[in-house]
């Protein structure tokens, strides 16, 4: 498999890019990798980036997006922070990414078991990382079952995913509201924005509904 060219960018759809991703993720599954030499890509792309995605996920080192939706160089433009919501820096680097680079889609994907939802939902305080947990937060409160206190807390999985899925669902609301440009291409269906889980117990990542 060739890493993507102006070309082959320019007949990239949103939806196709959608497909792209669900295709690799099925690959990484199956541990059927597509065959593509990396080495001839670092080449292809030394000049150049065309990639159709743009992928904001957690730093978690078990959800490299490059490996569960079995991309190559050049493919996808990756940013990773704990609990992968999104600020101004982030915004940033999607708008770059979407409009001046050309992706086609952008994917908040959470995924379960987060050790950074799992912080929000003890309202944990540690230095930097309070700052970090504050912003993962709203995603706790939104979620409105169990209503038990005692159940809503990190040793509650089923809780704790319900959160992380929540937070993807907010950190798209947030990318709706703190980017105008995103906001206007998405209107215009030059990309799209979408939401995914990915499961750490047997590697599918799950789309969500808009």
């Amino acid at each position: 498999m060739k890493a993507h060219t102006k070309e082959t960018q320019a007949t990239m759809t949103p939806q196709k890019s959608l497909q792209y991703l669900k295709e690799g993720n099925l690959r990484f599954q199956n541990n059927l990798k597509a065959n593509r030499n990396l080495l001839e890509q670092v080449n292809d792309t030394s000049e150049g980036q065309f990639p159709f995605a743009t992928i904001l996920s957690c730093i978690d080192s078990r959800v490299s997006s490059e490996l569960i939706f079995d991309q190559g160089l050049g493919d996808i433009f990756s940013i990773r922070i704990a609990g992968n919501f999104v600020n101004e820096d982030i915004l940033g680097s999607m708008e770059f990414a979407s409009k001046l680079a050309g992706t086609k889609l952008i994917v908040v994907l959470g995924h379960t078991s987060c050790g950074a939802v799992k912080g929000a939902c003890d309202h944990a305080r540690l230095g930097n990382l309070t700052t970090l947990i504050r912003k993962i937060e709203p995603a706790v409160k939104a979620v409105k079952e169990p209503k038990d206190e005692k159940l809503r807390d990190s040793k509650n999985l089923e809780f704790v995913d319900n959160v992380a899925e929540m937070n993807v669902r907010l950190t798209i609301d947030n990318i709706h509201k703190g980017s105008p440009i995103l906001a206007e291409m998405e209107k215009n269906n030059e990309i799209m924005i979408v939401g995914g889980m990915y499961n750490l117990a047997n590697g599918e990542v799950v789309f969500l509904d808009s």
